[in-house]
Order: C-alpha cells, then sequence, then structure tokens
C-alpha cells in the first residue's frame, strides 16, 4: 500500500511542474505556426485582465466547465456581472426536456467560447477531453472566437504523452470533482485534438505561469 501511494504521488509531481520559459517560448512559437494565437502571463490576476480584455463588453460568451475558470474568477465575471450575453444564464433558465435541441444549437456556436484544455505539446497540438463533448463542437467550429486559459504545467513533450497525461493526472482528479459535484463519475468518453486552426486570430491560448486545473 504504501509503495502504491508513493507511485501515485510521483505520477501526480510529475505533470504539477510548470514547464520552464524556454519550452513556454518553444510551444508557443508552434502553436502560432498552427494557427493558434499563443502568449504567456505571469500568473491568475494576468490571466484574468486579458481574457476580460480580449471580449467585448454585451458580447455573447459561453463559459465552458473548468476548474481554471472557477480558480481565477472568470466564470464568475463573464455570468453574473451583467456585462456580458451569458450563454450558459440562458442554457440555466431552458427546460432540457422541452428545449433540448435549442439548449444544443446555443451552447454549440456562441459567439465566444471561454474555457481551458488538457494537455498541449511542444509542437503546437492541443488536447482537449470530455465526459458528453458539449464544449466540443463550440472548440472545432461552432465559436467565431474561443480563448483557452491554461497552466503552463498542462505543456507536454509529444502526443503521446499528452494523452498519458490526460489518463493518469487529469481523468483521476475530474472523476473525483464529479463524484462529489454531481454524484456521477466522468470519463474520457471523446478526445478532440487540435492539430492546426486555419482561421487567423479565431482561436487564442493564454499561458499561465501557475498551477491551475487539471
Amino acid at each position: 500500500m504504501v509503495k502504491k501511494m508513493k507511485q501515485e504521488v510521483k505520477v501526480v509531481n510529475k505533470w504539477e511542474k510548470l514547464a520552464p520559459e524556454k519550452v513556454i517560448e518553444r510551444t508557443i512559437e508552434a502553436l502560432k505556426a498552427n494557427g493558434v494565437e499563443a502568449f504567456a502571463v505571469k500568473n491568475r490576476e494576468e490571466a484574468k485582465k486579458k481574457v476580460l480584455e480580449l471580449i467585448p463588453k454585451g458580447a455573447e460568451v459561453m463559459t465552458m466547465s473548468s476548474v481554471t475558470l472557477d480558480t481565477i474568477d472568470i466564470s464568475k465575471e463573464i455570468n453574473e456581472s451583467g456585462k456580458y450575453n451569458s450563454v450558459r444564464n440562458k442554457l440555466m433558465s431552458m427546460n432540457r426536456e422541452k428545449q433540448g435541441r435549442e439548449i444544443q444549437k446555443l451552447g454549440a456556436a456562441p459567439e465566444y467560447a471561454v474555457g481551458s484544455v488538457h494537455a498541449v505539446t511542444q509542437d503546437g497540438k492541443v488536447l482537449i477531453a470530455s465526459a458528453s463533448g458539449s464544449q466540443l463542437p463550440a472548440y472545432v467550429y461552432g465559436a467565431s472566437k474561443v480563448i483557452w486559459v491554461v497552466s503552463t504545467k498542462k505543456i507536454v513533450k509529444d502526443m503521446q504523452e499528452g494523452i498519458k497525461r490526460i489518463y493518469e493526472y487529469t481523468f483521476p482528479l475530474e472523476d473525483e470533482r464529479a463524484r462529489n459535484a454531481y454524484g456521477v463519475g466522468s470519463g474520457v468518453n471523446k478526445l478532440l485534438i487540435i492539430n492546426k486552426e486555419f482561421i487567423p486570430g479565431r482561436i487564442m491560448l493564454i499561458f499561465v505561469k501557475e498551477k491551475l486545473g487539471f
């Protein structure tokens, strides 16, 4: 039992390490080459400020479920300040049984989609795991603008390491969170890989040099 606990701690510690400066710079350049506008900020305060600078007041915004967004109060600002047209607030007021199709459409094609991701490879690929897949249509194509806030601890060497990170680190933590919050576990049921974005400026990724999210 002790040996198993040490192994689990070792795995967690591996995925908690923030990427060094050179790796961050190399990853940003790779993302830009793949059509994703990327830059880095020092901390959560700068990240929140940058996100809010990128979104015009009154814009239609969908905040995806994200521990990172909740931690830095972006979800609260967008959905509760009254300064933005919150898609999530609309969805929460709708009847899923009677308006299920309309709910799907609203969530799939907002003007702005704000969230996070689970791994970014050093050659500029982005990986996002999901139990339901509800956030994926907006990321892939539906949203006019996509903004991701991502801790530099999520930078990985390559695709193989990214998938390993999701199964070894992200999923166990998200599964525990989901069980506590909803009474139902999570799952890596759908996995999105963004290799390249062909619409200039559509996707923006903000790296944060701080440990945030899963």
